[in-house]
């Protein structure tokens, strides 16, 4: 209505045309009399686009003006500042839980990862040392045969020497122990006749000079039988299917357990045979005696060191085995239970062992219940007759709390 009076309003003629004294014009009339209001409509319908694109209470922004509004201009009105949100850090990710380091059940030590288990059967007389390849074992058990002498079984997986001797023969004592290592390879010279049905019915994978010499050789620098040596490498090879090293009822750890009583040397003897452990606090192992001499080690000057001691008390009788000469073979019952003096770390603990079935491993209990913890490193087991008995002293009280002595290097 506005728009129409306005334009009404303004559109009366003039009274004259053209008026007094002025120049004719070279347009028309009408064109004259339209430009004015032609003018005015543009600035009415301009003011009216613009009322209808803004509102004079809008809040200006500090948007940017857009393709889809070129005509936007930006406002210099001022502006709360704004905050530029930091950039998002990005969701960590979770921290990897590393896989605890692997030990070898045998004897506590690191490894890498389960290996085969290989038992080797060594002299322990006077003319066997300096033994090869011994002090790399895992464990090492001495046993009783005939007129009291004594043989080593020797227990290799973290790490496996290739001169390993001297190698001797097989006895009944060893098919009960070897069973609780699964099916292991078993390196030994030979066995009496009447034995070989039974080794050969036992579980192990049989790797002795009968089913082949590979891997075994004669060192002529010493007299037979003293001299027969073997390549562990190559006997394993020739038991690809031998069982790993699995748990055998043994617990270690570095930390000394409570209760121990101060035993710092350990004898034993058989009709023709002796064994004895000296403990040095420098190194934090014993080392050991055989045969009434330090025991030699052709790889070390260090000799045979043991970083546990156990002296298992087994029931022994004998067997229905003979040698040539007709002396006996005892046979040392290892399945079962008994007593045992477990030392490390300058000090002994009375335990019982256990074990069960033949499959199963043993285990050494203390007087409370709880597992016997061995130190890390390489162990002796004396598979001693219940009816011998062994010299462990001093057997007093320590004088001050022992931690852990450092293992040599």
């Amino acid at each position: 209505m506005q728009m129409g009076h306005l334009l009404h309003s303004r559109a009366q003629p003039t009274r004259s045309w053209p008026p007094h004294g002025a120049r004719t014009p070279t347009t028309y009339p009408d064109e004259v009399r339209t430009r004015p209001l032609v003018a005015v409509a543009l600035l009415v319908a301009a003011g009216l686009m613009a009322a209808c694109t803004s509102s004079p209470t809008a809040t200006p922004t500090s948007a940017a003006p857009t393709s889809a509004s070129p005509t936007s201009t930006p406002s210099i009105a001022p502006t709360a500042p704004t905050s530029t949100p930091a950039p998002a850090s990005p969701t960590p990710s979770p921290t990897p839980t590393a896989a605890p380091e692997y030990r070898s059940p045998l004897d506590g030590e690191p490894a890498k990862g389960a290996r085969p288990v290989l038992v080797v059967k060594l002299d322990n007389t006077t003319y066997a040392q300096p033994h090869a390849g011994l002090s790399k074992a895992d464990l090492v058990y001495i046993e009783e045969v005939e007129y009291g002498i004594t043989r080593l079984a020797a227990v290799f997986s973290s790490h496996v020497p290739t001169r390993i001797g001297p190698v001797r023969s097989a006895r009944i004592t060893d098919v009960d122990l070897l069973a609780q290592y699964d099916r292991p390879a078993f390196a030994f010279s030979g066995a009496q006749r009447r034995l070989l049905p039974t080794l050969a019915a036992a579980p192990f994978y049989d790797v002795s000079p009968n089913k082949g010499g590979e891997g075994y050789s004669r060192d002529y620098r010493r007299n037979a039988p003293y001299n027969l040596y073997l390549d562990g490498q190559v006997a394993l090879n020739r038991a690809p299917d031998a069982s790993l090293a699995q748990d055998m009822g043994f617990m270690f750890d570095i930390d000394v357990p409570a209760g121990g009583v101060t035993a710092t040397a350990a004898d034993m003897s058989w009709s023709y045979g002796k064994a004895g452990f000296r403990y040095d606090p420098k190194s934090g192992l014993y080392r050991v005696l055989l045969n009434g001499r330090p025991a030699a080690a052709e790889e070390s000057k260090k000799g045979q060191r043991a970083s546990t001691v156990v002296l298992q008390s087994v029931k022994q009788t004998p067997s229905r085995y003979f040698d040539k000469a007709g002396g006996n073979t005892p046979h040392a019952e290892t399945i079962g239970s008994g007593t045992a003096w477990v030392l490390r770390d300058g000090l002994a603990w009375k335990a019982t062992w256990s074990r069960p079935t033949e499959a199963g491993g043993t285990t050494f209990t203390l007087s409370d219940g709880s597992v016997m913890a061995f130190k890390p490193g390489q162990v002796w087991v004396v598979l001693l007759d219940s009816k011998r008995k062994a010299s462990v002293r001093p057997l007093t009280e320590p004088p001050s709390p022992v931690t852990s002595s450092p293992t040599a290097q």
